[in-house]
């Protein structure tokens, strides 16, 4: 259990104490319901979100943009963006950032089949919702760079949450707010 991302040792503890807990049917239909997401569940052939089709929802949808392409890093991403409901164009999943640390280079990401499908279907923009972390910012001006030659690409704005503090927050985050103002309607 501890190997689950977020999962510490106590919460693994919790949990594994609370399975053996449970009747031997329903840690049967828990234990079959993981086997058969996992057999189910691959990449969609078009953005590389998760999908149990061959072409995920989001793209078959015939109510989306086709002339946006938002690129994230992984479908947590997606799912988060989605919970908004503001946007409406189509995704491109990278499968994670650059991290020369960890051995994740270019080669590794989605990266390629991105370009092919920006110079194939010329869409009008890109957007880039990649983290701000270090290797978020290397991926970013990466795909920026092989981008800029077929569409208008853009970033999202990074700034102050909600109910923040400005004496709470660093000065990266201060300066992206800045940046990121708007004229107000």
């Amino acid at each position: 259990m501890q190997r689950l991302p977020g999962v510490g040792p106590k919460t693994a503890q919790r949990l594994a104490l609370h399975i053996l807990k449970r009747p031997e049917a329903e840690i049967e239909a828990l234990a079959q319901a993981l086997i058969d997401a996992k057999k189910q569940v691959g990449l969609c052939r078009e953005c590389f979100h998760l999908s149990s089709e061959a072409v995920c929802e989001i793209c078959r949808n015939p109510k989306r943009d086709n002339k946006i392409i938002c690129v994230v890093a992984d479908s947590r991403d997606v799912i988060a963006l989605e919970k908004t409901r503001e946007y409406k164009g189509k995704y491109h999943v990278l499968g994670g950032v650059i991290s020369p640390i960890e051995g994740i280079g270019p080669e590794q990401l989605n990266i390629q089949p991105l370009v092919r499908r920006v110079s194939q279907r010329n869409p009008e923009e890109v957007i880039l919702a990649i983290s701000q972390s270090v290797e978020g910012e290397t991926t970013t001006l990466y795909i920026g760079q092989l981008l800029k030659p077929f569409t208008k690409v853009t970033r999202i704005a990074f700034g102050l949450p909600v109910g923040g503090d400005l004496e709470y927050a660093d000065e990266v985050t201060l300066a992206r707010a800045l940046e990121g103002r708007r004229e107000l309607d």
